[in-house]
């Protein structure tokens, strides 16, 4: 449990009340999880799977925290603002924003139909900086935000993945730029870039696992605890002065 105080009195997790979306499964849910042990209370988002949303909350329970799951479309430009205004009035507070929700697209350009690009950007764009703008209002000093993006947001080392490159990389200009709009406040931005990691959107033993875990110079899928373990650096004590930054977590992807 992470409780000990920062400079300036801004304190690391513990006590803290941390939104994660997309945090029923995958990254989301190893990344809530995580923060809950750090001794955060997590409030975490889904579109489906309700029951593996309240597994992940009855584990941040067993742990003492409050754990909460709120159904939200990531597209859906209004449910995004209600659900910081929710976590803000159930909890008074929110200190901790994690964008993960997000959608893929493996294909060639020409298959993409305007319904995918849309559906792309809305949730791994869009969302991110509404998410980013509705809590905004509410993070006072030592607030956080870390967004989740991709090791091709930088280098893109296969065919088809245009349409979603482009939504990861748009996160490093939010990214950088949050940094700067709400560094004169004491609230930091940053953003993770994972590489090959083992979830249910990109399994270990999935058609495309030898050549991805061939790109890394670890010659291996990550896990989301892994990922996680980044992000509880972020937003902890230790990560106070760290802002607009890439950290890759990657397993030498991009090396």
């Amino acid at each position: 449990m992470n409780g000990a105080a920062g400079i300036d009195g801004v304190d690391g997790v513990d006590g803290k009340v941390a939104l994660v979306t997309g945090g029923s499964r995958g990254i989301g849910a190893a990344v809530a999880l995580r923060l809950a042990e750090e001794g955060a209370h997590v409030v975490l988002t889904y579109q489906g799977g309700a029951e593996r949303a309240e597994e992940v909350v009855a584990k941040i329970t067993a742990m003492g925290r409050t754990g909460w799951a709120v159904r939200a479309d990531s597209s859906d430009p209004q449910a995004v603002e209600s659900v910081v205004e929710a976590v803000v009035e159930r909890f008074g507070k929110l200190d901790v924003l994690v964008n993960n929700a997000g959608v893929g697209a493996v294909g060639p350009i020409g298959d993409y139909t305007l319904e995918d690009v849309d559906r792309v950007l809305e949730v791994n764009v869009r969302a991110p900086f509404l998410y980013a703008r509705a809590a905004s209002a509410h993070l006072a000093e030592g607030g956080r935000i870390v967004t989740i993006g991709s090791c091709i947001a930088q280098r893109v080392a296969f065919p088809g993945a245009t349409l979603y490159a482009t939504s990861k990389a748009a996160l490093i200009g939010l990214t950088k730029a949050l940094a700067r709009e709400l560094g004169p406040r004491g609230i930091t931005a940053n953003l993770v870039h994972p590489g090959p990691i083992d979830t249910d959107m990109n399994p270990v033993d999935g058609p495309a696992a030898e050549l991805q875990s061939g790109l890394t110079a670890l010659g291996r899928f990550g896990t989301g605890t892994e990922v996680a373990g980044a992000v509880a650096y972020l937003v902890g004590a230790d990560g106070r002065y760290v802002t607009g930054a890439e950290l890759a977590v990657d397993g030498g992807f991009a090396a």
